[in-house]
């Protein structure tokens, strides 16, 4: 199983700081989408040229515009980029289509998609490299919030995919019993007193 680090830092600066501590025990390197909103693509490019050797995922979250919004990503430096669930097939099929023509992937995120399964069998029909059984920063902040669900969707949908919403050390062996292809961490990795520390026993708790 992989690991990604998605950096929910601000700025180029941060993000780049972030990562150098990270980089050497994770396989992923995520730039979330509010940080290519405040700083924009050039931050791709910073990541890629930085960390030539890490897979760099452009968090994109497209809606519409898919093959135009995927194309200016790859064109940047990005290797995997997001496109929402929720999005019509047309915009997923554009964002895939795009990422043929760069030899590049698309990864189709099911934030706010009510039956993950069903648009997961979907979407990896269309051509998504894999799905992200996700929810989102204000879901986990909601009373009760489990990641159990994520799990169970991801089993049950059979096909190649990452869980994201609050993977740490304690929920990441459950992760990998899942069948996930990656393992996405957040805050448990930026929010830390040494960020590299917690990559690396994130790392060292995947078997």
């Amino acid at each position: 199983m992989k690991l990604q680090f998605a950096i929910d830092a601000l700025s180029t600066k941060d993000a780049l700081d972030l990562a150098a501590q990270a980089a050497p025990h994770v396989d992923i390197l995520e730039l979330g989408t509010p940080l290519i909103k405040s700083e924009g693509l050039s931050v791709i490019t910073a990541m890629k040229e930085a960390h030539p050797d890490k897979i760099v995922f452009g968090d994109l979250k497209t809606m519409d515009a898919g093959a135009l919004e995927a194309d200016i990503a790859f064109a940047a430096g990005a290797d995997l980029v997001t496109v929402l669930g929720v999005a019509d097939d047309s915009t997923i099929a554009g964002a895939i289509s795009a990422g043929r023509k760069h030899g590049k992937g698309v990864v189709v995120d099911l934030i706010g998609v009510s039956d993950k399964v069903a648009r997961a069998r979907e979407v990896v029909a269309l051509g998504a490299e894999f799905v992200e059984m996700h929810s989102g920063l204000d879901e986990q902040a909601l009373e009760g919030y489990s990641l159990d669900g994520l799990l169970r969707a991801g089993e049950e949908a059979g096909v190649p995919f990452s869980v994201a919403g609050g993977v740490n050390a304690s929920s990441i062996a459950a992760v990998q019993a899942s069948g996930a292809q990656v393992a996405v961490a957040g805050g448990a990795i930026y929010s830390a007193d040494n960020p590299g520390e917690a990559a690396q026993a994130l790392r060292a708790a995947i078997n």
